[in-house]
């Protein structure tokens, strides 16, 4: 049947579970607004709004943008990214990256020319893999102990 006529339903396999068999590509001219969660590798030549969770290798080229926060196992970064990036192993911020957030890795490589403004905690424990809601729960729940110690009823 011809192109558009076609109403076979085809099948397609499932991507792998906890492997680095998958490669995504989002390319130049594509913006993504909404969360984005992978485990395979993911190349970022487009615009993402939203926040990344890649549990492999995540690269932004050149072009690539982020306005949300990065977790990812390894990342190389040439594009700009406004937000926290936390990765687990190796982060590398190639010459082109401009990079407006703090940063939490394992180990960091910057190449001359990179811009980076925030601030960087290195260690050798493993930054959590997870969205920010989990930051957002520990903010809440400093925000009312707080509110508990001023008023006098803390424990």
């Amino acid at each position: 049947m011809g192109l558009f006529g076609n109403n076979e339903e085809k099948s397609v396999a499932p991507a792998p579970v906890g492997g680095n068999a998958t490669n995504n590509t989002i390319g130049h001219g594509t913006t993504l607004k909404g969360d984005v969660e992978t485990h395979g590798v993911l190349r970022m030549d487009g615009k993402l709004i939203g926040n990344l969770q890649c549990h492999s290798k995540f690269f932004l080229g050149n072009d690539g943008q982020i306005e949300g926060d990065v977790f990812a196992q390894n990342a190389e970064i040439e594009g700009e990214i406004h937000g926290r990036i936390e990765v687990a192993e190796n982060l590398v911020l190639r010459g082109s990256a401009v990079i407006h957030g703090d940063i939490i890795t394992k180990s960091l490589t910057i190449d001359p020319g990179a811009v980076f403004n925030g601030t960087c905690k290195m260690s050798n424990e493993k930054p959590l893999l997870t969205s920010t809601t989990s930051t957002t729960q520990e903010t809440v729940n400093a925000v009312d102990k707080k509110e508990k110690v001023e008023d006098g009823s803390a424990e």
